[in-house]
């Protein structure tokens, strides 16, 4: 879709820190993180909310969000991960996307409230973003 930054990011068009690209999506680092290593999931064709994702589609999207959730763990030595979907309110980009935070006991997040963070340059971004797509290789 025109004018979609996630479409943009996919069809190669605007610069990501991407951590997997394939057929049922792609993954890339959060520009605002959360918590650094904070990764975004979308599929490939432009859907707005999760109702609009075919069934067929189910599986192979969140079979990709769930080994993500295992590569963020693993490359980056997280607890845990904090996966969320918004669907239109607190929806920052109309266009589908997963949410995967890394975690660690006593991070401070605490219920809905997300502060953003930034990384200190493209070099710190691409060494997150290259030990999340080498755990999940």
């Amino acid at each position: 879709m025109s004018g979609c930054v996630f479409c943009q990011i996919v069809a190669g068009e605007v610069p990501a820190f991407r951590v997997a690209d394939e057929p049922d999506g792609v993954a890339f680092l959060d520009t605002r993180p959360v918590f650094k290593g904070h990764v975004l999931v979308v599929p490939r064709t432009h859907l707005v909310t999760l109702t609009d994702l075919p069934t067929a589609d189910l599986s192979g999207y969140f079979g990709l969000v769930q080994r993500l959730a295992a590569a963020v763990e693993s490359g980056l030595g997280a607890g845990g991960t904090f996966v969320a979907m918004n669907n239109r309110v607190s929806q920052s980009v109309p266009h589908l996307h997963t949410h995967v935070v890394p975690r660690t006991k006593g991070d401070g997040l605490r219920g809905f409230f997300w502060p953003r963070t930034r990384y200190a340059d493209d070099a710190e971004a691409d060494s997150y973003a290259g030990r999340v797509a080498a755990a999940l290789a």
